[in-house]
């Protein structure tokens, strides 16, 4: 695989929060070296190192503290319900970490659960009257090959698999001859190349799919594709497929050949470094005038921001809406997480949201507060430097 993108001192984990900004600036780091497969698509980090990983009830990922995230999370349940007729089924999920999705499919359709993550929190996860449910604290692996599941899910998770063909065959094998619909949702690589996505790169996520690498990736391992779609503003892939016993070969529309990604990662290793240096001088300008700038949203993008950044004193506090998040500090560049409220007093310039799409639901909340600050998202055009930053 070519390297096409280094980066080094990037925190090893984005979402677990320190109490205290002297443990937040030491904690472990190493390096991102992307790599691009030529023959399927598939991009990696080729330094990562999953031993440096820790995956524990620390682990803070949840993105439900969004009524954005919520509307999405709950539509894309109900329309697997709908699709899928999954009424009073057996349904696994692998790596769902507080369990919100599966909790959805449960409540929703009447289903019994079975979760399995290492960093499931059983207080965080409150379980209606009549509702089958059993968590397991743990990785998935073959041990679990005897479950019955009518329908797995895995959400968000993948990419934080480096082995994804063992992986995935594993899954296919403890399936069996059962006709088991799975469902995956990862986030899309070819959004993150062509628009130049260098905050959605980090360390956990070590896998990078494509439409087209992630097709051929499930029919590789002995999936039919039964659909493949990209939702949530075209940020993320969803895959829906079930176990076949010959090879298959029809291709979805949306999946691209290698060589049309090849030319956006060609054109990424040039763009890229550009776009961070655009960033910079922009929060660099706006300290140096002495502006107040906070993040809105404590989550893998924002760690990934600053320390692709290495920003430290032009931005002094993260806000989240997470109660869990508040009072603590960033990995890598030590910045303090904040509640909303505390942006009355401390009365910012500009407000930098992580995504687009919570740009109606932050303006709502700093309306609220009485502020009127300067709001753009990291993916807004006027954010991807076509105009420049002003």
């Amino acid at each position: 695989m070519r390297v096409f993108y280094s980066i080094e001192d990037i925190p090893v984990h984005n979402v677990l929060f320190l109490p205290t900004r002297k443990q937040a600036m030491a904690y472990p780091k190493d390096r991102i070296a992307l790599g691009f497969c030529r023959s399927c698509g598939f991009i990696c980090n080729r330094a990562f190192d999953g031993g440096l990983l820790h995956y524990s009830h620390r682990y803070e990922e949840t993105q439900v503290f969004s009524g954005t995230f919520k509307t999405f999370q709950r539509n894309v349940v109900m329309h697997l319900i709908q699709r899928y007729a999954l009424h009073g089924k057996k349904v696994l999920e692998i790596g769902g970490g507080k369990s919100e999705f599966l909790r959805l499919l449960c409540e929703l359709g009447g289903n019994q659960r079975i979760g399995i993550d290492p960093s499931y929190v059983p207080a965080r996860s409150a379980v209606p009257t009549g509702i089958s449910v059993e968590f397991v604290n743990d990785f998935y692996s073959e041990k679990y090959a005897g479950s019955d599941a009518d329908f797995m899910c895995c959400v968000m998770t993948l990419e934080h698999i480096s082995a994804v063909s063992d992986f995935l065959r594993r899954v296919r094998l403890s399936i069996g001859h059962r006709h088991t619909l799975v469902f995956f949702q990862v986030p899309d690589a070819s959004r993150i190349i062509k628009e130049l996505v260098f905050w959605d790169i980090y360390y956990e996520r070590c896998s990078y799919f494509s439409a087209g690498s992630l097709g051929g990736l499930f029919r590789r391992c002995g999936f039919e594709v039964l659909d493949l779609y990209r939702s949530y503003g075209d940020q993320y892939l969803m895959i829906e497929a079930c176990p076949s016993g010959a090879p298959f070969h029809s291709v979805s529309r949306l999946e691209e050949r290698p060589e049309e990604l090849a030319e956006d990662v060609a054109r990424f290793s040039l763009d890229v470094l550009k776009k961070i240096l655009l960033w910079r001088k922009y929060l660099n300008r706006l300290s140096s005038k002495g502006r107040r700038v906070v993040l809105w949203g404590a989550g893998s993008t924002a760690v990934a921001f600053l320390t692709t950044l290495k920003i430290f004193r032009e931005v002094q506090y993260v806000v989240d809406t997470n109660p869990s998040k508040q009072g603590t500090f960033m990995a890598g560049t030590g910045q303090q997480v904040v509640g909303p409220d505390f942006l009355r007093s401390y009365k910012p310039d500009v407000v930098i949201a992580m995504n687009r799409l919570y740009l109606k639901e932050v303006r709502k909340d700093l309306d609220q507060a009485g502020l009127s600050p300067r709001l753009l998202a990291l993916d807004a055009p006027r954010a991807a430097g076509k105009t420049g930053l002003a």
